[in-house]
C-alpha cells in the first residue's frame, strides 16, 4: 500500500475503530487495582491515541501530498545513478507519448497528476499540457519530481523553434508539486491568463525545494549535506534546458513561490541573479534560521557566521551590492505576522534592485490568500521576463546543425494586456 493511496487511508481508520471498540471492551478489566491494571491502562490508551493520531496523519498527507512515498517519510530518498550525476546529458526519454532529450529530466508517474483537477485536456496544440516528470540534478545526484506545463504554443508549428521564458514555481515546506497544482492552481492560473491574452506563453515549472524529506534544507547548500542552492540554480536550469525549449538568457527566467518556497524564491534571485532575474515571494521569510525541522543549516566553524549572514536578505541590502533583479512581495496587512519585515524589506531596497508589492489588507498565511495573490504576481512577473528569448538551431539534412540565428537587440519585456498590479502593488525604483 502506498503512504498516499485511499487504501492505507481506510486501512489505518479502520485500525483507529479496532482500537477504539477494543478500549471500550477491555476497559472493565483494566479498571481493576494493581500495578499491572495501570500499565495495561496506560498502554491501552496510548495505543489507541497513536493509531488515532497516525490515522489522521495519513488522511491529512493523502490530501496535500507532503511526503509522496514511505521512503520519503523516513529520509530514504530517490538518488541519481552513477551514470547519469557523471554522464551529463546523454539518452532519449519520452513523456506521454513526447520525447524528452536528455536524461536529466525523466518521466515520472501520474499517480499524483491524476488528483489534479482543471488541467488541460485535449489537442496540445490547443490547450496546451502538464507533464510529470523527474528532474535529476547533474551536480548534486538529487531527484525531484516536477510538472511542468507547456503552453499551447509550444507545440505550434509557428513556434517550432521558439525558446519560452520560464517561471519555477517552488512549493513551501513541507509541501509537494501536488500542492502547487491542486491548491495553488498554478498552471491553471497560468493557462487562463495565457488564453485570455493578459500573459505571453510562459512554461511554469513547479518543483518542491525540500530535497532531502523530510528535512528543510530552505535553500542552502549546506555544508556536508544536501546542496538545495547548487540544485535550484545550476541543475535545475541545466536540466530544464536539456529537455525542453526554454529560454538560456537569465532574462527568461523567474522563482515564485509561497512561505518557505517564496522565502527561497527571493534567495535565489539576490543570490543568483545570473540566472533568476525576477522572483514573487508569496508570505515569505527574508532570513533562513536554524529551527528543529531544519537542523544545522551553516555547519560550524569560522564560516558559519558569514554563510548566516549571505542568506539573510537585509543583511545582504546593508552590506553587499545589490543585483540588478526585479523582486514582488506579498503580505497581508492584516492577518499575517510577516507585514513589518515585508514593509521594512521594501524600505531597504535601493538602485538597480527593483521591488513591487502585493499588500492586501487581510489575510491569512494560507492557500485562499496565496490563490488571490497569484494572476497579479503572475502577470507582473510575466512582464519583467524577455519573449522571444531565442530560437532553436535549424537542423540542415545533410551538414547537420548550423549555428543559431543571432539574437536580435533590444528585446522589449513582455507586455501583459488588462490592469497593471498597481491598485495591489507599490512600486519603488
Amino acid at each position: 500500500m502506498g503512504l498516499t493511496s485511499e487504501t492505507t487511508v481506510y486501512v489505518m481508520a479502520a485500525l483507529a475503530a479496532v482500537s477504539v471498540a477494543l478500549l471500550v471492551w477491555w476497559w472493565p478489566r483494566f479498571a481493576r487495582q494493581g500495578l499491572l491494571q495501570v500499565l495495561g491502562r496506560l498502554v491501552a490508551l496510548g495505543t489507541t491515541q497513536v493509531v488515532i493520531i497516525a490515522a489522521f496523519a495519513c488522511w491529512l498527507n493523502s490530501s496535500y501530498q507532503f511526503f509522496g512515498s514511505w521512503g520519503e517519510l523516513f529520509g530514504h530518498v530517490e538518488t541519481a545513478p552513477v551514470g547519469v550525476t557523471a554522464g551529463g546529458y546523454g539518452g532519449t526519454g519520452t513523456v506521454n507519448g513526447v520525447a524528452v532529450k536528455g536524461a536529466l529530466v525523466q518521466p515520472a508517474s501520474d499517480e499524483q497528476l491524476s488528483r489534479v483537477s482543471g488541467l488541460p485536456s485535449g489537442p496540445a496544440a490547443v490547450n496546451g499540457r502538464v507533464e510529470s516528470v523527474k528532474v535529476i540534478g547533474r551536480r548534486t545526484g538529487v531527484i525531484d519530481p516536477a510538472f511542468v506545463y507547456l503552453p499551447p504554443q509550444y507545440f505550434q508549428k509557428a513556434y517550432q523553434r521558439q525558446r519560452f521564458p520560464v517561471i519555477v514555481a517552488l512549493s513551501g515546506y513541507p509541501g509537494s508539486i501536488f500542492n502547487l497544482a491542486q491548491y495553488l492552481r498554478v498552471s491553471q492560473t497560468a493557462g487562463a491568463l495565457q488564453k485570455s491574452g493578459q500573459m505571453q506563453p510562459t512554461i511554469m515549472v513547479m518543483i518542491r525545494p525540500t530535497i532531502a524529506p523530510p528535512r528543510d534544507t530552505e535553500c542552502v547548500d549546506v555544508p556536508g549535506g544536501p546542496q538545495t542552492e547548487t540544485f535550484l540554480a545550476r541543475d535545475l536550469p541545466d536540466a530544464l534546458k536539456s529537455a525542453y525549449r526554454v529560454g538560456h538568457d537569465a532574462s527568461a527566467w523567474g522563482v515564485m513561490g509561497y512561505s518557505s518556497g517564496g522565502s527561497c524564491a527571493l534567495q535565489l534571485t539576490m543570490r543568483d541573479p545570473h540566472v533568476f532575474t525576477t522572483a514573487a515571494a508569496l508570505s515569505p521569510d527574508y532570513k533562513v534560521k536554524d529551527d528543529p525541522t531544519t537542523g544545522n543549516l551553516f555547519g560550524n566553524g569560522p564560516g558559519r557566521i558569514k554563510r548566516i549572514n549571505g542568506h539573510d536578505l537585509m543583511w545582504r541590502l546593508k552590506h553587499l551590492p545589490v543585483p540588478d533583479v526585479s523582486v514582488l512581495v506579498a503580505e497581508s496587512k492584516h492577518g499575517e505576522r510577516g507585514y513589518p519585515q515585508t514593509q521594512a524589506f521594501i524600505k531597504a531596497v535601493r538602485a538597480p534592485m527593483r521591488v513591487v508589492s502585493i499588500l492586501p489588507e487581510h489575510g491569512s498565511h494560507n492557500f485562499p490568500t496565496w490563490v488571490q495573490e497569484m494572476p497579479p504576481a503572475l502577470k507582473w512577473m510575466n512582464q519583467q521576463l524577455t519573449f522571444p528569448q531565442d530560437v532553436v538551431p535549424r537542423h540542415h539534412k545533410k551538414t547537420g546543425p548550423v549555428v543559431a540565428d543571432p539574437q536580435k537587440p533590444g528585446h522589449a519585456p513582455l507586455r501583459a494586456d488588462g490592469p497593471e498590479p498597481t491598485s495591489t502593488a507599490r512600486t519603488r525604483r
